[in-house]
């Protein structure tokens, strides 16, 4: 699944290619993606511009003027702008056609992504306005994780992933800054101290920017859209990479499983 960094990989990658292009057409060749499309979309798209691409969370936001459209990859969507006489392939649902002839191109293989219209405030959207603080931003802290914590009887990963408490930590970095502030991802959130949620906020900061820095991480469908795949994956320390010596202390890293998840974690280095 994209998580955070590939998003916001995405977004930084398309955004020079569709902001102010006059979007000629919209194809729709699959209506049903997790939820059908707004079935006003061409209708309010055409003869308009994108005037900005943003994020919330893992949620791109294409501004207009008179509103916006709100996307979601999914657990499989990527966007690519190309010529819009490239023949769309099996699983290209929608396309974005501008009058320079380039098209916006979303491929879903498993229809989990969703397009979303609002004339509203983008962020007091239903999907959005409960939202926690970005994890890059100002508003997330060691005192707000610490503070939200307290009586938490849930493990500390899945605390951590909750959208409400802060967005975009997905399965693949919650791992990996568990594992850089030491804290076993089983540990109940409310027993984590003050000063070990500073270091675990830090260190979610930390490995997002790292792989905001290569790309974001290369896992199975996701690519740029730029067409560039990221190149964090061989830096990851523990996901993905059960059996093998942990480059800390030389151990075994395990996996086991949180709900429908793998959890991938150091036992020496892990408390």
């Amino acid at each position: 699944m994209p998580e955070l960094p590939e998003v916001e990989t995405t977004r930084r990658g398309i955004a020079p290619h569709v902001v102010n292009k006059t979007i000629r057409a919209v194809v729709i060749r699959q209506q049903h993606l997790r939820w059908p499309l707004p079935a006003a979309l061409a209708t309010e798209l055409a003869g308009r511009r994108f005037t900005g691409v943003g994020r919330r969370a893992k949620y791109l936001i294409f501004s207009l003027e008179h509103g916006s459209m709100l996307l979601h990859l999914g657990m499989s969507g990527s966007l690519r702008v190309l010529d819009a006489a490239v023949a769309p392939d099996q699983h290209d649902h929608v396309d974005v056609v501008f009058d320079d002839h380039t098209c916006l191109r979303l491929r879903d293989p498993r229809r989990f992504g969703s397009i979303h219209w609002t004339e509203q405030d983008p962020r007091q959207h239903p999907l959005l306005r409960h939202l926690g603080p970005e994890p890059l931003g100002p508003d997330f802290t060691g005192a707000y994780l610490y503070g939200l914590s307290r009586n938490r009887t849930q493990s500390v990963k899945t605390f951590i992933m909750d959208s409400r408490i802060v967005v975009g930590v997905g399965n693949i970095y919650a791992s990996e800054a568990l594992f850089r502030s030491g804290i076993h991802p089983l540990r109940k959130a409310g027993s984590v101290s003050r000063k070990r949620h500073l270091a675990l906020t830090g260190a979610i900061k930390e490995v997002l920017q790292a792989a905001l820095a290569s790309g974001g991480t290369t896992l199975r469908d996701f690519v740029g859209g730029d067409g560039a795949p990221g190149y964090f994956k061989p830096d990851l320390d523990v996901y993905d990479r059960a059996g093998e010596p942990c480059r800390v202390c030389a151990g075994g890293i395990r996996q086991l499983r949180q709900g429908q998840r793998s959890t991938y974690y150091c036992p020496r280095c892990q408390r």
